[in-house]
């Protein structure tokens, strides 16, 4: 198992050699134009994220670039616009004019020729001369990412180019550019992987961190301060979503996003949390005993959940299909608990009956990138599976290579689920009840991993202890330290 220490004299770990921004960006859109057969007359039309406020009040949100934006401009400060000519493939780029007030409450105005530097676009304008450059362009066709960009596009331009460019005069294409970039994001970069692989890296040290924080007395948002502190501390700034830092009942609610509870020994805690590096997530579970150790009960079904999630990693490679690694993961998570004693039937019995499903209720997995649910999991024409637990699963299609995934399956216990079934003449004869109503305030158990698909397999991301007798071992040292 890797070992991860930072360099002690600057807490900091080694940067990696990534590929600058603007060079990663200018690929992006080099990929995005390859998509289009326009000989001209053709623009795309983007505008960038704003900094939010909290409801009615002056109170900002913390900024963070727009996906899709960032992904073609590298951009990641608010307030830009950018325009691409499809027929020369110009990268034309508008800047707010930031004035002295700007300068007073946010900081220097970087000059033309700084922002030159930063993100290299074929040409700089002010975000005023929109309507002029595109009077100059004379699109009769600008491709939107939705309906919401069209009235951006419609609102600026009546603000900034009455007189100068008549936005109905161009059609507009709101399906075709979200198609065509949801397409580009699907395989990942080698620069996007090195941002993905030290993302990776950090949050797997900083989980690492909590696992030897972790006892009893400890707090739910204790263990999220020291999970965050080690990620900002390295230099990962952004939540990639709200974490789940659940004990005892709470581990089986999926998004538990509460975090007050303080822990009692013997029971589980789970960590489902993940921080940005550059705009590129982490998304890591890991479920550990507060005690140290895990209970017998704890143990065994740590075990189910542990050979289902190892059998999907094993399984991740080019040509494998997502609902397919999810089915089996549903096996082996029902034969696991008949084995244990909570189920009764053949295989084919218990999974005829999505028996699977009161247990393991959500998808596999799903993409990952510049967002931790990362677009692309459905094709065009592919439709949800409509069966039980199934009907979660975040992406159904086969695997190629340079697509990020993780591998997520769980065991609960959720007496919302639960409940119901024990009154269910089609389930009830496959549940011992008398071995499962004792475990209805268990939690739940998940354990999850970042995967990236090669030509040869996969590449793990993460690499955070999981084995039963690794977590107990770094707990025991822990603990006799302290």
């Amino acid at each position: 198992m890797r070992s991860y220490r930072p360099d002690l004299a600057t807490e900091r770990f080694p940067q990696p050699t990534l590929t600058p921004v603007a060079e990663m960006a200018r690929a992006n859109r080099a990929k995005l134009f390859d998509l289009f057969e326009e000989t001209g007359g053709s623009i795309v039309y983007m505008r960038g994220g704003s900094v939010q406020h909290r409801y009615d009040t002056d109170t900002e949100a913390p900024f963070r670039q727009e996906s899709r934006f960032w992904y073609l401009s590298g951009v990641a400060e608010p307030d830009y616009h950018l325009v691409l000519d499809l027929a020369s493939r110009t990268f034309h780029l508008f800047t707010p004019r930031r004035d002295t007030q700007y300068a007073v409450w946010n900081g220097r105005v970087r000059s033309l020729d700084e922002i030159r530097e930063a993100y290299a676009p074929d040409e700089l304008h002010y975000d005023d001369q929109l309507g002029e450059v595109i009077a100059s362009l004379a699109p009769g066709r600008v491709f939107l990412v939705d309906a919401d960009a069209e009235r951006a596009w419609t609102e600026h331009l009546a603000a900034h180019a009455a007189g100068v460019f008549d936005p109905a005069s161009a059609e507009c294409d709101t399906l075709s550019l979200n198609d065509a970039l949801v397409h580009c994001r699907l395989h990942k970069s080698e620069a996007e992987l090195e941002r993905m692989r030290y993302a990776g890296q950090v949050n797997s040290y900083a989980h690492s961190e909590v696992l030897k924080a972790l006892q009893p007395g400890a707090t739910e948002y204790g263990m999220r301060a020291v999970l965050e502190s080690h990620l900002i501390r390295h230099g990962l700034l952004h939540p990639a979503y709200s974490g789940i830092y659940a004990s005892g009942t709470n581990s089986a609610i999926l998004h538990y996003v509460e975090n007050t509870r303080r822990m009692e020994a013997g029971e589980l805690f789970l960590i489902d949390a993940g921080f940005e590096y550059m705009g590129y997530s982490s998304d890591t579970t890991r479920t550990w005993p507060v005690s140290g150790r895990f209970t017998d009960d704890q143990r065994w079904i740590y075990a189910v959940a542990l050979h289902a999630h190892k059998q999907a990693v094993d399984g991740v490679a080019a040509g494998a299909r997502m609902e397919d690694l999810h089915l089996a993961a549903c096996r082996t998570i029902v034969e696991g608990l008949r084995d244990g004693g909570l189920l009764r039937g053949t295989t084919e019995e218990l999974m005829d009956k999505n028996v699977f499903a009161l247990f393991f209720p959500h998808g596999l997995g799903h993409f990952l990138g510049l967002d931790t649910h990362d677009p692309g999991g459905y094709p065009k024409g592919v439709d949800r599976i409509e069966r039980p637990g199934i009907r979660y699963l975040r992406a159904r299609r086969e695997l190629e290579p340079g697509m990020v995934v993780t591998i997520e399956p769980g065991v609960y216990f959720i007496p919302a689920l639960l409940a119901p079934a024990f009154a269910d003449p089609a389930l009830s004869p496959h549940l011992v009840r008398e071995r499962i109503e004792p475990l209805l305030g268990f939690g739940g158990i998940r354990i999850e991993d970042n995967l990236a698909v090669t030509e040869t397999g996969h590449e793990n991301l993460t690499d955070v202890v999981k084995e039963i007798d690794d977590i107990e071992a770094v707990m025991r040292d822990a603990a006799a330290g302290r």
